[in-house]
């Protein structure tokens, strides 16, 4: 399964990691994501989602 948002597609960015002797290597920044029960299509599924959506009001939370 793919790190990925499931609602806005926020994603995994690569970069490099510079360390204090300016030694380059690469690095991964990833998302922050919850597995949540959300009301999908009406009815309730389990998908992954960033916490800036959760946060943000975009998921409706399943009981």
């Amino acid at each position: 399964m793919a790190k990925k948002c499931e609602i806005c597609g926020k994603g995994a960015v690569v970069g490099m990691q510079v360390s204090h002797s300016h030694i380059r290597t690469k690095r991964r920044w990833e998302p922050n994501l919850q597995r949540v029960k959300a009301i999908v299509d009406g009815r309730p599924k389990r998908i992954r989602v960033c916490t800036r959506c959760l946060r943000s009001g975009k998921v409706v939370r399943a009981i």
